[in-house]
């Protein structure tokens, strides 16, 4: 199971963690520059103890940063303040790098232990890396409604409606965040949630802003730990938040509407600032490895790609539909596409006027 620690602990450990691995400092010598990996990560993402097993087998020093969202991570990288030579993101931030020439291809026969992932997430991934050359998936899973049983009809689910039903007031909690926000309001319309049409786009801020005065509060890290604690009887959350908060309360539960949803893919890639690509692909060969893709598996406890590590779950495990979507959900959903700037500035205002309303 993830493993959430307190605050303090946290900290502790990520002191420890900080002794042993080494956070962008320069070096001078040549032959201990070359035996470097500079990685950036989403926070709380990889277990430390993958890291450590890898400098310790291979003697290459990890330079380690985290950040919060793929627009930090996007802004990070374009500053050009440092040269990463392995990086994971969202789908879509990947898909823009690639569409602006700054991803490397991977050379796979360097990673034999990428016959781990199984094919089925390759495809899925072919929405923003189409020919399949430049990413390795990490993790993936939904965006849906968890919900706490002793607060919700049964007869009101199935449906993004329910966000929008009046008798769950100030029940509702929904994600601080456009682009998921947008996507009940769009799949219930019948609309893609990669549209560009702003007819369409207003039609989906129209809908939200008559769900405004339903909402709790519009919340992204702290959503799992609300509907822990029954302060509300639903929230839009990503399934692995959900698998999560499901630890700590019984009576919560997750579903994918019928109407669709999103499925995000979060990917390695090397980008062109790499200057040591054999290591990043040593290191990608090392996550693909089944010890190590179990240990990050249960860190994360979000659904991995790896076929090896879900051959070897118990069957309870590999049966959750929160973290294992069925094959029939996955497939009515949609991965999120770059989006043009045009499109970008658009989301920007309608969001500000949905938070402004």
């Amino acid at each position: 199971m993830k493993k959430h620690l307190s605050p303090i602990a946290f900290l502790l450990c990520f002191s420890l963690l900080c002794a042993s691995l080494v956070y962008g400092c320069g070096n001078s010598d040549k032959e201990e520059d070359d035996n470097t990996l500079v990685v950036l990560n989403y926070g709380k993402y990889l277990d430390k103890d993958v890291l450590l097993a890898f400098q310790e087998e291979t003697g290459i020093r990890v330079k380690y940063e985290e950040y919060e969202s793929p627009e930090e991570m996007y802004t990070k990288y374009k500053s050009g303040a440092i040269d990463y030579d392995l990086m994971c993101t969202s789908e879509y931030i990947v898909e823009r790098l690639i569409q602006e020439g700054e991803v490397l291809e991977i050379n796979y026969d360097n990673i034999p232990l990428y016959s781990n992932i199984d094919e089925r997430y390759v495809d899925y991934s072919r929405a923003y890396d189409p020919d399949a050359r430049y990413t390795l998936p990490y993790f993936f899973g939904t965006v849906g409604i968890l919900y706490n049983t002793t607060m919700v009809d049964e007869e009101d689910l199935g449906s993004w409606d329910i966000l929008w039903n009046p008798k769950y007031k100030s029940q509702i909690i929904m994600e601080n965040s456009v682009r998921d926000s947008f996507v009940p309001a769009l799949r219930r319309l019948g609309y893609s949630i990669n549209t560009t049409d702003e007819t369409e786009l207003n039609e989906a801020l129209d809908l939200l802003c008559n769900q405004k005065d339903l909402v709790y509060s519009y919340l992204v890290d702290a959503s799992a730990d609300e509907m822990i604690a029954g302060n509300a009887a639903m929230a839009l959350i990503y399934s692995g938040e959900a698998a999560y908060a499901q630890e700590y309360n019984e009576d919560l539960e997750y579903m994918v509407p019928q109407e669709g949803s999103n499925m995000w893919i979060d990917s390695w890639f090397i980008p062109r600032t790499c200057r040591h690509k054999e290591n990043a692909e040593k290191f990608l060969n090392f996550l693909c490895r089944e010890d190590m893709a179990m240990k990050n598996f249960e860190y994360v406890w979000y659904a991995t790609p790896n076929q090896a590590v879900f051959e070897a779950l118990d069957e309870e495990i590999q049966q959750d539909t929160t973290v294992f979507a069925t094959e029939e959900t996955l497939d009515n959903c949609e991965i999120f596409t770059n989006l043009d700037g045009d499109t970008t500035k658009t989301y920007d205002y309608l969001w500000k006027k949905l938070k402004s309303y």
